[in-house]
This record gives C-alpha cells, sequence and structure tokens, in this order.
C-alpha cells in the first residue's frame, strides 16, 4: 500500500459508484408516469430484485447518512408498512403479471423496527404480487441493540437466509462519540438468535475514519467480530458530510482521523481480515472463500448495485418505500424522500416516483466499464467497447484523468486491458471516476475517496 497515494489522491470526493450515473444527476422530469410506462414495458420473462427501504430508527447513529427518521410510535411504523404494500399491489398490477424475484432486500433504517406480525405480512404480500422463487435470496439489515426473538422467528418462517448487522466498532469510546452504544455481547447474543433460528447468513458491517478511532481500536473490533465467525464483511469509510446529514454535526470533526490515518485503518482492517482467511472483494466487502460473493468473484460475475457488492444478475432492481430506488432497463426511478408525501401519492393511487434518470447508450457504455473497474480492479475496454458498438480510442480519448493515474502507477494498459496495481486498489474509485462523464469536481457531493 503506498502511503504516497493516498495523500496524493485520497481526499478526493468521489462517489462509490453503486450506480452510474448517480443519484444526484437524477432530475424531477422522470416522474410517475414515465415509471408506469417503463414498467409496462418490461419484456416476457423479466426477473427482478425487490428493495424494501424502512426509514424508521429508535435513536439516530450521528454517523448516520441514511434517509432515516426517529420514532418513538409503532402506529406510525404500521401505518407505513401498510403503504408499502399498497405500493407493491399498485406496481405489480402495472407491469400486469407476476414476474418472477430472485432477491429481496430490506434496507433502513431498521427494517426490524416492524412487529414481527407486520414483517410477516409484508413477506406474505410480496409472494402473492411477485413469484418469488424458492432459491431466492432474502436479506435483512438488522440493529443488534433491538433485535427481538419474535422478529427472528417471523424472518425464519418468511424464508430470510441472509442479515446484515450493523457492528460499526466495539471501542466503547467511539461508540459514544457516535451515539451508538452496543456491546460485544449483544451482538453475539443475536448472532445466536439467527443461526438457532437457522438463518446461517450474517454478513457484518464495520466503519473506519470514525471519531477517535486508531488503527489499534479497528484490530480490536476486528478480532472480536471474527470470534463470531460471520460469513462477509462490509468495511466503510465513515463520509463525514454534515452539510447534508446536519445530525452529523454532532461529532466533533477535530477528532476524526485524516486522509492517512483512514488509509492505515483500512488497511489494517484489510490484512486482518484477509490473515483470518476471508477473501477481499473489491473495494470494501470481504467474504468465507466458500460464500456465493467470493466464488462470483472468482468466476468475474459480481455485479454493483445500490446495496454494495450483490451476485445478484437482474437487470431490474424494483424499489418500495420512501427515497428508495430502482433500476431498470430503460433508466433509474426513485421515490419521494419525504415519508408524507411517498405516502399521500400511494394513498391517491399514484406510484411515489419524484426523480429518475434515463440512460442514453453513452450512459450505458460507462456504466458496464465503471462496474468492471469496480468489480475486478480492471476492464477490457475492447470487449465491452465491442459490445456496445463503440471505439476504445475513443473513450480513453476522453477519460483525461487516466494520464496522472497510469504516471504515478495506479493503473496499467496493456492494449485495451487496463489494469489497476495491486497496491493501488484502494483508489479503484479514483480510477473509476476516470470514465465518469457526469463528475463535477468542484461539488462536495460525495465522501472521501480514501
Amino acid at each position: 500500500m503506498r502511503i504516497d497515494l493516498a495523500a496524493s489522491y485520497g481526499e478526493e470526493r468521489l462517489p462509490r459508484y453503486t450506480s452510474y450515473p448517480t443519484a444526484p444527476h437524477f432530475s424531477p422530469t422522470i416522474g410517475a408516469d414515465t415509471y408506469a410506462k417503463w414498467l409496462a414495458e418490461l419484456p416476457a420473462g423479466t426477473s427482478a430484485s425487490l428493495y424494501l427501504h424502512v426509514p424508521f430508527c429508535r435513536e439516530m447513529c450521528w454517523y448516520c447518512g441514511c434517509h432515516t427518521q426517529i420514532v418513538r410510535r409503532d402506529d406510525l411504523v404500521a401505518a407505513y408498512q401498510r403503504t408499502l404494500r399498497s405500493e407493491i399491489a399498485r406496481v405489480a398490477d402495472t407491469i400486469g403479471r407476476r414476474i418472477k424475484v430472485e432477491h429481496i432486500h430490506f434496507g433502513g433504517g431498521t427494517p426490524t423496527i416492524m412487529s414481527p406480525e407486520a414483517f410477516s405480512e409484508l413477506m406474505a404480500a410480496m409472494r402473492e404480487a411477485f413469484f418469488v422463487l424458492p432459491s431466492a435470496e432474502i436479506a435483512v439489515e438488522i440493529d443488534p441493540r433491538t433485535l427481538t426473538a419474535g422478529m427472528v422467528e417471523a424472518m425464519r418462517l418468511s424464508g430470510v437466509n441472509r442479515t446484515s448487522l450493523g457492528v460499526q466498532s466495539f471501542d466503547p469510546v467511539v461508540q459514544r462519540a457516535i451515539n451508538r452504544v452496543q456491546s460485544f455481547e449483544q451482538t453475539a447474543e443475536v448472532v445466536g438468535m439467527l443461526r438457532s433460528a437457522g438463518i446461517r447468513g450474517v454478513n457484518f458491517d464495520l466503519i473506519y475514519g470514525l471519531p477517535h478511532q486508531t488503527v489499534v481500536s479497528c484490530l480490536d473490533t476486528v478480532q472480536r467480530a471474527l470470534m463470531l465467525a460471520p460469513d462477509r464483511f462490509s468495511v466503510f469509510g465513515y463520509a463525514h458530510v454534515p452539510a447534508f446529514k446536519k445530525h452529523q454535526r454532532m461529532i466533533d470533526e477535530a477528532v476524526l482521523p485524516d486522509g492517512l490515518a483512514r488509509h492505515d485503518q483500512a488497511c489494517a482492517i484489510a490484512d486482518a481480515l484477509k490473515q483470518a482467511g476471508y477473501v477481499q472483494i473489491g473495494l470494501d466487502h470481504f467474504a468465507r472463500t466458500d460464500d456465493s460473493m467470493a466464488v462470483a468473484f472468482a468466476e468475474r460475475t459480481l455485479r454493483r448495485n445500490f446495496q454494495g457488492y450483490t451476485t445478484d444478475q437482474s437487470e431490474v432492481l424494483l424499489g418500495f418505500g420512501a427515497s428508495a430506488i430502482g433500476h431498470l432497463p430503460q433508466g433509474y426511478v426513485q421515490n419521494d424522500v419525504q415519508i408524507g408525501s411517498y405516502a399521500e401519492n400511494i394513498a391517491a393511487g399514484r406510484l411515489a416516483t419524484a426523480k429518475g434518470y434515463r440512460l442514453s447508450d453513452d450512459d450505458r457504455l460507462r456504466a458496464d466499464i465503471i462496474e468492471r473497474i469496480m468489480c475486478e480492479f480492471g476492464v477490457d475496454l475492447g470487449e465491452i467497447c465491442a459490445r456496445h458498438g463503440a471505439k476504445p480510442g475513443a473513450m480513453l480519448g476522453s477519460a483525461w484523468r487516466l494520464e496522472p493515474l497510469i504516471s504515478d502507477g495506479v493503473v496499467s494498459l496493456d492494449g485495451e486491458r487496463l489494469a489497476i496495481a495491486t497496491d493501488s486498489r484502494f483508489l479503484v474509485r479514483s480510477v473509476a471516476a476516470a470514465f465518469d462523464a457526469h463528475l463535477d469536481p468542484g461539488k462536495q457531493l460525495h465522501s472521501r475517496a480514501v
């Protein structure tokens, strides 16, 4: 790992490229009527993945960058669940047939804030509206501090087979600084509950770059987490954007690690996980060698979507809930971020699309290039350009940001094959950004590159 490169490129603000173009480029010119048309145009035999956003938590974690709000009243959550069920039925009716579903992901917020009965009803509504394949992956994001035995049983009966647990850090000093106090014992108890219920797929989310965090505290968190033997780790750098997420102002910027310290923390975590036998997957995931994600990485079938790296091969992602984003062959759509406006639209019998983006042929070409870079640390420009009827030379000519990366040894170019140096893979977002025709470096919309 090259410290000089971390210093040169680490402070740049870049997308994580879970889509291309990225969400800041979505426009209100794409609304409910467009989404309805796109849904009706889906060809026969289409399979889809479903994402359900539950934007509620019991308390705010100050590092959070998600669309969520704090609720104490369960009736608000119940009302939102009913709205989700109505939206599911509305979308299915607009498609006009019961399409196959291969992946379902509940994100948040805290999806398990719903009652067990409400969760079961929601899963039943999805199975009624869509043909959920018996082999479908059904994943739920969990806050271990609030999970109940009743919800574990509801998930088991509903076919949930993968869970993602927010851990972030086991350091009590860091936990107090981010307003998320969660003991190792709480986390271990939840892992035990899930596995006893037969829910074998367990992922842990860790974060580096948090206030008061050090390499030592990061490694201590990793060693504790390894005792619980999760199948996968997601390791994210904290994105401090208080201008957009006002609750982040509760974090003292003076105790945030700088770019080089973040780089050291990321490298230490990655090295520890690899030494423990996990395969590094792209930018920020790690998986056991026999895990389906590690297999997809080895076979070069790994994909990237709004949930990060995925084994999901579907070209259609249907998003449900306030702020949820969907992806169809024609482009992207996003629901209204405001829960009230979202619910009003659904109650009125409309789709809740507030903005979106219609893909051009150039967008599709660049999206494929960026996805391969993010997933494989390299790309065969000749192969992808040929598939899109484009010329690799023209694409390279437009990627002026590549020149310094090549000069600095981050990237090598062998004919039409681009590869990122092994010691420079932490700069994969910088390489992907070289093919981003929409990127405006002057706007601080994204997290730091390292």
